[in-house]
């Protein structure tokens, strides 16, 4: 054979080979046997050792490859993986729908219909074609690159499909990847077999093997995948999410064949019944329904949430229930002092998860449902979740059973208890309390916070007990060589940390308000707050009665406030952070007398701006609060609706694109800095 030849044959055994994936993952449709199969791909891959020069980068035979990697890059969603809202009887489901109905201004809306699948949620990017970059949900905005580990899931086309659906420029698609039980099961036993660790349940195990570093390991896990949307960011897109299964199906892209389109309320509601009926019946774990408004117009129309799409719900099913006994209560404490009684149960399986311990949350709910050490209790998991006590079995409670209370001193320091009136949970009234510090450095270190890599619980408990760390600010303190002397801490990982929590003084207002840990304070009232006030000085000068006027702030947020900075010990950790050089601000125009900082009013309030590429004065996160304080809304992609984009270097091309195609006016950043009164 000619090296023209063997290019002739590798091309039509790889549009073969692609020919029987798509009959086998998609359709469920083969048409030769598996020897057969292999024989093709064999043929492949005798040619392209002996021509490597042939080999493409879609090639079946190149679904793994390269070195185990160090670690996961990230990567920023074009438009955001944004969760759905959860509800949980008819009467909720109802309600959304007729929610969309009004808003709409139509007196029925089409809905398509799936299963929500306890899977990992992946988005995959195809240009040209051919698949390009793959990443985990993350925090929805910006996830783990797991590129070389989805190329070795064989459902997962590495080209796509040539047929009735035009192929786009730009593909951005999300699906979720997920065990069946069967092959799940069996899966576990090779772990047990090998003696390594088996997976609570399928969902775990696909989150697993997708982290591997090396995707040989991954390759060998039986892990598929269904896809469920088209991106709003890709360069086409049907006209209704119907029409997006049937688009992605046809490209080769495996859609669940359990989905419909239903008309009404009564519609939805009887699917999700027959399902939640049927459930037990399939090959792969599902803990609901999802609906989606099918018009994808409609979309754009209702919006989102803070968090959620107004236009997509899930449906959840009723949670599985078990009985148990209790074998003992412990009191916990948390970071913020709170002492929590946790039940330690006889292990239970509850839809494909041990459960060992439950929160029974505080003494008033252990009182109102009597539950007592020895009670034999039925326990269920809250959205197939968050395991709790739904009653004792009482006929089966032993005699001379006592009733449980909560230690009047705490159990880790010793030091006095608490019940504050009007409230239900006890606290700790010791501030330096160890079990406080080690759960707030914890959270002050998180990915919400300042996102200092490698302070694990390991390591913190360390810290906390050898003296190391006494407050939040002796985290900037550390010395390489103290961390080092840790348990299992070599030289490597002791600078490792000491150079994060360095990068982590360059933190958000918003992050570092977060990461204080104030109560009632949660990541969307931090940015917020920094919004409203600019600095962490401004907000502790603040009173109750300034802070009230600020959107979402009521009394109790604005006394807990209020009480944070008024206390000796916090105030002088917030001199002690700010003297190692963390003092963020939100920068904007403030009126003349004005001693809060409030967004501006300019050229651009009211306009909706998307940055890409990089800005020279300053990073994405300042350019999104600097467009924000403008009063300017700051999305994730370019639609019809947008004003302007600022383009700095190396622009997307996705975003560019975007914006030649609906006349967007561009912006240097010199121009943009103009506008937002910078320059």
């Amino acid at each position: 054979m000619t090296k023209p030849e063997a290019r002739k044959r590798a091309d039509a055994l790889r549009r073969d080979i692609e020919g029987h994936n798509y009959r086998y993952h998609v359709l469920d449709d083969p048409v030769i046997s598996d020897a057969q199969y292999d024989k093709l791909v064999l043929e492949l891959r005798a040619i392209e050792e002996k021509w490597p020069d042939l080999v493409t980068p879609d090639s079946p035979t190149q679904r793994v490859g390269g070195r185990p990697r160090e670690g996961f890059a990230t990567v920023e969603h074009e438009t955001p993986m944004r969760s759905l809202l959860s509800v949980y009887t008819e009467e909720e489901m109802r309600h959304f729908y007729e929610t969309c109905a009004k808003e709409l201004g139509r007196e029925t809306i089409p809905l398509v219909a799936e299963p929500k699948y306890d899977g990992v949620s992946v988005e995959i990017v195809f240009d040209g074609g051919r698949l390009t970059s793959a990443s985990t949900r993350g925090d929805g905005t910006t996830g783990e690159d797991i590129t070389a580990n989805i190329r070795t899931i064989p459902e997962v086309p590495l080209r796509l499909r040539e047929g009735e659906t035009p192929m786009p420029d730009h593909l951005v698609v999300r699906g979720e990847v997920h065990m069946e039980r069967e092959e799940f099961a069996a899966f576990n036993r090779d772990q047990e077999e090998a003696g390594r660790k088996a997976f609570a349940n399928p969902r775990n195990a696909a989150a697993g093997s997708l982290r591997q570093l090396d995707p040989r390991i991954t390759a060998e896990r039986p892990l598929r995948i269904f896809f469920w949307e088209i991106a709003p960011s890709s360069s086409w897109r049907p006209e209704t999410q119907r029409e997006s299964l049937e688009a992605m199906r046809s490209l080769g892209l495996k859609t669940c064949p359990e989905s419909a389109r239903v008309e009404t309320a009564d519609e939805a509601v009887a699917w999700h019944h027959n399902l939640e009926k049927r459930r037990d019946d399939l090959a792969y774990e599902i803990d609901g329904c999802v609906f989606k408004v099918d018009r994808l117009a409609d979309h754009e129309t209702l919006g989102v949430r803070a968090a959620n799409p107004r236009w997509a719900v899930a449906y959840k099913f009723a949670p599985r229930r078990e009985t148990t006994r209790i074998k003992e209560i412990n009191a916990q404490v948390g970071r913020t002092g709170a002492v929590t009684p946790v039940a330690v149960l006889e292990p239970v399986p509850i839809g494909g998860v041990t459960v060992t311990h439950v929160s029974l949350h505080n003494q008033d709910e252990i009182d109102r449902k009597d539950i007592r050490v020895g009670d034999t209790v039925l326990v269920e998991r809250a959205g197939d979740v968050i395991p709790h006590v739904v009653q004792v079995v009482k006929k089966k409670r032993r005699a001379g059973a006592r009733k449980y209370h909560l230690p009047t001193k705490c159990p880790v320091c010793g030091e006095a208890v608490v019940k504050p009136e009007g409230e239900a949970i006890t606290r700790c009234t010791n501030a330096s309390c160890p079990a406080q510090l080690k759960e707030h450095i914890k959270h002050f270190g998180s990915k919400q916070a300042l996102d200092i890599d490698g302070l694990g619980d390991k390591v913190v408990d360390q810290l906390v007990e050898c003296g190391l760390v006494r407050d939040l600010a002796d985290l900037f303190e550390l010395q390489a060589d103290d961390v080092a002397g840790l348990e299992r801490m070599a030289e490597k990982s002791a600078s490792n940390l000491i150079e994060a929590a360095e990068k982590s003084k360059g933190a958000s207002l918003p992050r570092v308000l977060y990461g204080l840990g104030i109560r009632h304070v949660g990541r969307a009232l931090a940015e917020t707050l920094a919004a409203a006030f600019g600095s962490l000085d401004a907000l502790a000068k603040a009173d109750e009665e300034r802070l009230v006027e600020v959107e979402d702030v009521g009394p109790e947020v604005a006394r807990s406030v209020v009480e944070w900075f008024a206390n000796k010990q916090n105030r002088h950790l917030v001199e002690k952070l700010k003297q190692h050089g963390i003092h963020p601000k939100m920068k904007a125009r403030v009126s003349e007398g004005d001693s809060t900082w409030r967004a501006a009013k300019g050229p651009l309030s009211g306009k909706t701006v998307v940055v890409t590429g990089e800005l020279e004065s300053m990073t994405r996160d300042e350019a999104q609060e600097a467009i924000r304080l403008a009063g300017v809304k700051a999305p994730g992609s370019v639609s019809k609706n947008t004003d302007f984009v600022v383009a700095g270097s190396n622009p997307g091309a996705t975003k560019m694109r975007a914006a030649e195609k609906h006349g967007t006016k561009t912006l240097d950043e010199e121009a943009f800095l103009k506008l937002i009164g910078r320059k």
